[in-house]
């Protein structure tokens, strides 16, 4: 008989919900493997048994009372101690011990209410006990019990530390580290020491534990723990660092504004050094800014005047309206605007000019000197000209003379400004 149509819808959601959850199946949990301890343990003794837990109970007294005396509470692992098995060294404070063997927290708060003892210890140290991995069904049980434990102990003496338990070989570490975590908390909670040991046992080492695979060997492991329990009760014990004494408190300064920064001065010594000598053909540009400018050098021979700055020497004073030009600079100006009438310069050979016609009208003269300048600018060659018109100057005699300058005025018949040529010295 064929299927009906909804075992093949089943079929298909089976699937689908397959696809969608996607489970790859896990590696198996490791399971915990029980080892055995191969080092060696004194034969246990029997002590008198306590009518309060029905457990063996040993109390040892201080051996020096005159010395600070450390109490130290805990289960079996103490017995090889008590019964002497293993010594303890030579310290300056001495141990006390109570032992209970097999008990759980509950049992040795027990034993606590009900003790007494004829000394006063300086310092009380309680053993964490490792037999509440098996006396409680939960870890929360086992912290309940050492809480109160703890609270009986630091109720009748103040001064108190924990130290941990030993691992076991027989139980899961996940769960001795869980319960180990909790002693931990609790003990942190009323503000006590607590003091590892796990960190210092390998469990690699199996010489550390006896056959038991519980309790420490009396060869490899007891020293360790012994010497845990030394090192922390002297740490304990010894006194503490004197407090820094507080220095005495200056009155606060009122604020002031910070002082402004000084650059710091540079104080040369030695001999002055010499004022910079200037060139004697040196030349000095004077600009309408009031900027100078030093050491330019002028063009082979020519003095002009360029776009209205005056170039002249730096020994002679500014002329007020008075151009000097030379003989190159005259020749190149009459073949650029060669003039025109009577009035024309002649420059001979030696670099001299002369004048072939006197100024025929004074009248030109002072109109030529009442126009206002006007520079025009031209090219021949490389050399720029200019035509300014200029007043007369005053006729100097060629003995007076050591080197030759020619003045120019010229009347131009184009309405440019006159020309006077006059032979004479500049100073």
């Amino acid at each position: 008989m064929p299927r009906a149509k909804g075992h093949r819808r089943a079929l298909a959601m089976k699937k689908m919900r397959a696809k969608q959850l996607d489970w790859t199946p896990q590696p198996p949990v490791p399971e915990f493997v029980p080892r055995r301890g191969t080092g060696s343990r004194h034969c246990a003794r029997t002590w008198p048994t306590s009518h309060l837990t029905g457990r063996q109970v040993k109390l040892v007294p201080p051996g020096h009372p005159e010395k600070k005396i450390v109490f130290v509470i805990g289960d079996s692992h103490l017995r090889a101690v008590v019964d002497e098995d293993v010594a303890i060294p030579e310290l300056p404070f001495c141990f006390s011990f109570l032992s209970v063997p097999g008990g759980a927290a509950a049992d040795l708060r027990m034993e606590v209410r009900h003790l007494t003892i004829l000394w006063t210890p300086d310092l009380v140290c309680v053993c964490a006990p490792g037999n509440n991995l098996t006396g409680n069904r939960t870890i929360g049980e086992a912290a309940v019990d050492f809480d109160a434990l703890l609270l009986t102990v630091h109720s009748r003496w103040p001064k108190v530390f924990v130290l941990d338990f030993p691992p076991r070989l027989t139980i899961p570490m996940d769960l001795q580290e869980l319960l180990r975590n909790e002693y931990h908390r609790v003990a942190a909670r009323m503000g006590l020491p607590y003091v590892a040991v796990a960190d210092h046992l390998s469990l690699n080492q199996l010489n550390l534990w006896c056959p038991d695979s519980v309790h420490l060997s009396d060869t490899d492991g007891m020293p360790i723990l012994i010497d845990l329990l030394c090192d922390a009760a002297f740490c304990q014990l010894a006194p503490p660092p004197p407090e820094p004494t507080a220095s005495p408190q200056t009155p606060p300064r009122p604020w002031t504004p910070p002082s402004p920064r000084v650059a710091p001065r540079v104080v040369a010594t030695g001999p002055e050094p010499l004022p910079r000598r200037r060139h004697p053909r040196g030349w000095t540009v004077v600009g309408q800014e009031g900027k100078v400018m030093c050491g330019i050098e002028p063009l082979s021979g020519c003095h002009f005047e360029c776009a209205g700055t005056p170039l002249v020497r730096q020994s002679d004073p500014i002329p007020s309206n008075a151009v000097w030009f030379t003989s190159a600079m005259l020749d190149a100006m009459e073949e650029f605007a060669p003039s025109i009438g009577s009035d024309s310069i002649a420059v001979p050979p030696s670099g001299q000019v002369t004048l072939k016609n006197a100024v025929r009208d004074q009248s030109a003269v002072q109109e030529g000197a009442q126009m206002p300048q006007k520079i025009s600018k031209g090219k021949c060659g490389s050399v720029p000209f200019l035509t300014v018109p200029c007043v007369s100057v005053p006729h100097v005699s060629a003995a007076q003379s050591d080197c030759d300058h020619v003045a120019a005025t010229r009347r131009d018949h184009g309405g440019t400004g006159l020309v006077k040529v006059v032979r004479g010295s500049f100073h």
